[in-house]
């Protein structure tokens, strides 16, 4: 579906298998547009919000990958220094959940946080780009997400963050990918996250280390980025592990998140299988 305002939508789904791979390949997003312009000049062709799930605005793609401390008044809160080149880790691909699906925590875990991050969306295939403006031009658009991670299988099994990474339901994203031409500046958006009502996040993408065009072209040199690829760009401060005392997530807590032009979330904590 393609949302058109806060109570209604456009039904694609008979052109469009899914927002896939495939899809951001083939110049989908293209051809999208052109299709909703048509379908939203017909009042019979708008639907209306009711209480659908809202699944993540990508399918699977092929490869989650991150970018840790990446907002300067984020490093000052964990006590660590500003990395000189930006720090990569990978999530699972089958994190992938919707903005409003319940939130896992894992078997054994004991430090479960939140991290509310802003998102890229990569729509086409590309490496070596050598300059911002061609990394500008490989992005389909961004969307917000929640880089949910267990502190303690991250920090203290030793080996790759990963590990603390990339169980069930940790990236729920969405609620929609705004295309990146709808974005007048990636990098004066607000962004927060409450939990159980308490505000916990308050930050700005302003203070990020790294811009997300730079991110782009960096991660290029390194590997292929694949069209609909998605890449979470850090996040800002207050995150459970860097307030005194620390504070981690336990079932029945209520995450709620946003940033600026790209909607808002609600996830309810649970328990291990």
């Amino acid at each position: 579906m393609v949302r058109l305002d806060d109570e209604t939508y456009i039904d694609v789904s008979d052109v469009f298998a899914d927002f896939d791979e495939r899809f951001f390949a083939g110049g989908g997003l293209a051809s999208l547009a052109d299709l909703v312009e048509e379908r939203a000049a017909r009042a019979d062709l708008r639907c209306r919000f009711a209480d659908e799930r809202v699944g993540a605005p990508i399918a699977r793609p092929h490869q989650i990958l991150c970018i840790g401390l990446n907002y300067s008044d984020h490093a000052a809160e964990t006590g660590q220094a500003v990395p000189e080149e930006p720090i990569l880790f990978t999530k699972s691909p089958n994190t992938l959940v919707g903005p409003d699906d319940d939130v896992r925590i894992p078997r054994d875990a004991t430090k479960t946080d939140w991290e509310v991050e802003l998102g890229i969306v990569v729509g086409r295939r590309c490496s070596y780009l050598e300059t911002d403006e061609e990394a500008r031009d490989s992005i389909a658009g961004f969307v917000l997400v929640n880089d949910v991670s267990e502190r303690a299988f991250q920090l203290e099994r030793s080996g790759q963050w990963s590990k603390g990474k990339s169980a069930e339901t940790f990236n729920p994203a969405g609620p929609w990918l705004a295309t990146a031409d709808e974005i007048d500046d990636v990098l004066a958006l607000d962004m927060w996250l409450d939990v159980n009502g308490t505000r916990r996040q308050d930050g700005s993408t302003s203070t990020m280390i790294f811009d997300p065009y730079f991110i782009v072209r960096y991660l290029s040199q390194f590997m292929v980025l694949e069209p609909g690829d998605l890449i979470n760009t850090g996040t800002p401060p207050g995150v459970g592990m860097g307030h005194d005392p620390q504070i981690w997530l336990q079932p029945g807590d209520v995450m709620e998140l946003g940033i600026d032009r790209l909607g808002t979330q609600r996830q309810t904590v649970i328990g291990p299988h």
